[in-house]
């Protein structure tokens, strides 16, 4: 696949308005108040994994309206003092798996909470959180489950049930909770960006190709799943496009992006047709923009002319590493910069 997206050089101005609801504050304030209204926790167990390098808990906490929400909880073996968490979100059709498939977090020395997806299980990976509210008008596919009402929608669910992540990687031993960052691919990269323009306090957000940019414009030039399925939705029911462009509004990451204050690691892949990079660009070059602050955030960008949807995989992640070391560095440690750039990798 050639390069169908604008030019590089836009791509680094790209700075679009994005349709904003007057209401979008309110209505995330309503709904995490009431996700709040239960506790977090809900079950913490150690679960056998055979591994003697780290160790693992199988975690339940409580997420949009209570709903049980299943999680890994995983630390370095015989770490002592509180460790900072990666809690990590999934991508599109994906569940939590099997503890041993994620391990590399944990493996650097940090603790890892990776949240299962509710209702997503068995398209990829397994897992083991259904979603009990699915029923609302919309299509078949997760991306339009209750797609006609932001009330309704599946991404209401999931991305509180993100927020109550971060909540519940807070309340669990050996976590130090001034240390939390946000961390995801494609879907788990949009939720994660969610969660930075929610949660004020994270110490970095760390995503690559981020699904539900600019979403508007992502319906419009790709057929790619996911998007592709809200396309196909739209195709069959040609009375919905304005209730479904609405909804879109709530969850756009680039509305998201312009609240956040955490320091920020972006990548994406210049052929990637399934999260355009203009899309990625739009929340990237608008993160924080928002955000009341008087300086912006750091944010870092890394970008691969010749990937699409895979982007840099274990190079992206190397770079992952060495950022996220040099902005959790305790004055006086030796770690690389986290720098405010966009870089571009061969």
């Amino acid at each position: 696949m050639p390069h169908f997206d604008l030019p590089l050089d836009q791509l680094r101005q790209y700075a679009p308005t994005v349709a904003e609801p007057a209401d979008f504050d309110a209505f995330w304030r309503a709904t995490l108040a009431a996700a709040a209204e239960h506790p977090v926790l809900v079950d913490v167990r150690p679960e056998p994994t055979h591994l003697r390098l780290v160790d693992t808990w199988d975690v339940t906490f409580a997420g949009y309206g209570g709903d049980p929400v299943r999680a890994w909880y995983t630390r370095p073996a015989g770490a002592d003092g509180p460790l900072p968490v990666v809690v990590e979100y999934v991508g599109y059709g994906r569940g939590r798996g099997l503890p041993h498939e994620r391990l590399t977090w944990p493996v650097a020395g940090y603790a890892h909470l990776l949240m299962d997806a509710r209702g997503q299980s068995g398209h990829h990976a397994a897992g083991d959180t259904p979603d009990p509210r699915a029923g609302a008008p919309g299509g078949p596919w997760p991306v339009t489950w209750g797609i006609l009402a932001p009330e309704d929608y599946y991404y209401r669910r999931l991305i509180t049930d993100a927020v109550r992540a971060v909540q519940a990687a807070r309340a669990l031993p050996g976590v130090d909770p001034g240390r939390v960052v946000a961390a995801g691919n494609s879907q788990g990269g949009g939720i994660a960006l969610a969660v930075a323009g929610l949660v004020d306090d994270l110490a970095a957000l760390i995503t690559t190709a981020p699904f539900l940019c600019h979403v508007q414009r992502a319906i419009e030039i790709t057929d790619a799943e996911p998007y592709g399925e809200i396309a196909r939705y739209l195709a069959a029911d040609r009375t919905a496009e304005d209730a479904v462009r609405r909804t879109l509004s709530y969850v756009d990451g680039v509305t998201f992006a312009r609240r956040a204050v955490a320091p920020a690691h972006f990548g994406v892949g210049l052929r990637d047709t399934v999260c355009p990079p203009s899309t990625v660009f739009a929340a990237h070059n608008q993160y924080g923009a928002a955000n009341g602050r008087p300086e912006p955030p750091r944010r870092a960008m890394h970008v691969y002319p010749f990937n699409g949807h895979e982007g840099g995989e274990a190079v992206q992640v190397r770079r992952q590493l060495a950022w996220l070391a040099g902005v959790l560095a305790a004055p006086g440690d030796v770690a690389g910069p986290a720098t405010d750039t966009t870089e571009e990798s061969a």
